[in-house]
């Protein structure tokens, strides 16, 4: 609670009355970065004090707020499909995507996640928005969270017998049957599953717009990148673990210099032209 510029401030489990003028503003800072033991009112109490030192601190708490508002919101809109779904009765949702359709080198891997409808996940996005080190740590919130998860593979040799796309429906089809409970319904990223035995939906664009498909993506590439970086140890020469097997240039000359590795993809063009030059 605030009353004009004072606030109620906590402190090992007493409560006093404070002059927030009383406070030079590297305290103020330190409040402001650690707020659990202030009152909701702190705000306010910022607001009413003049120095600039203050007012800076003010306004940057408020755009935090602000920005937080606007996630939560863009959160919000990313469960639609899962609310309506729920509401139809269909229950539960699972959202798959694939990771690794692209690369030269290493499997496709999917996920399929059944995430509760009413979990909020700050920053949760399609993984390629986000750097790795976010992935990271979403992808332990997500496991947490989920009501359910699992990621299905399939190999290099799959993806030369089937072709990729075959390859990454596999990898769809074992992550939901991997699932704890069969799901009623499951909203997929791009393109239909064939041979799944429940309804589905395909998104365009599924991982930036149904919050299931996000958190699958992000299970998918955080996965896959861990293979690859097993892979690195095996076959440091190309170095798997900085490029995850895509088509870099480091990887590309890697590749002209040491030829393929048992890994890579050899119905891919680059690997073919290695080696049939």
């Amino acid at each position: 609670m605030a009353f004009g510029n004072k606030i109620l401030l906590q402190k090992n489990n007493k409560v006093r009355l404070m002059n927030i003028s009383s406070l030079n503003i590297s305290e103020i800072r330190k409040l402001a970065n650690d707020p659990t033991g202030v009152a909701e009112n702190f705000m306010a109490a910022l607001s009413s004090d003049n120095r600039s030192g203050v007012r800076e601190i003010y306004l940057r708490l408020r755009r935090a707020e602000n920005a937080k508002a606007v996630e939560m919101r863009r959160l919000q809109k990313m469960f639609l499909y899962e609310e309506d779904l729920a509401a139809k009765g269909l229950c539960p949702v699972a959202g798959v995507d694939e990771a690794g359709r692209g690369p030269l080198a290493g499997p496709v891997a999917a996920a399929a996640v059944i995430l509760p409808i009413d979990v909020r996940l700050v920053y949760l996005n399609d993984s390629k928005k986000l750097t790795a080190a976010k992935r990271e740590v979403l992808a332990e919130q997500i496991k947490k969270a989920a009501l359910g998860w699992a990621v299905g593979m399939s190999s290099v040799d799959e993806i030369f017998r089937n072709n990729i796309h075959q390859a990454s429906l596999e990898a769809m089809r074992r992550a939901i049957r991997a699932l704890p409970a069969k799901p009623a319904y499951v909203l997929v990223d791009g393109f239909r599953i064939n041979r799944l035995d429940c309804p589905q939906l395909p998104l365009v664009g599924g991982d930036g717009i149904s919050a299931s498909i996000a958190a699958a993506s992000i299970l998918a590439k955080v996965a896959r990148d861990s293979i690859m970086d097993s892979y690195h140890e095996q076959y440091p020469e190309y170095g798997f673990n900085q490029h995850k097997g895509y088509a870099t240039p480091d990887h590309l000359s890697a590749l002209a210099r040491y030829g393929p590795s048992p890994i890579h993809r050899t119905g891919y063009r680059p690997v073919q032209e290695c080696l049939f030059p």
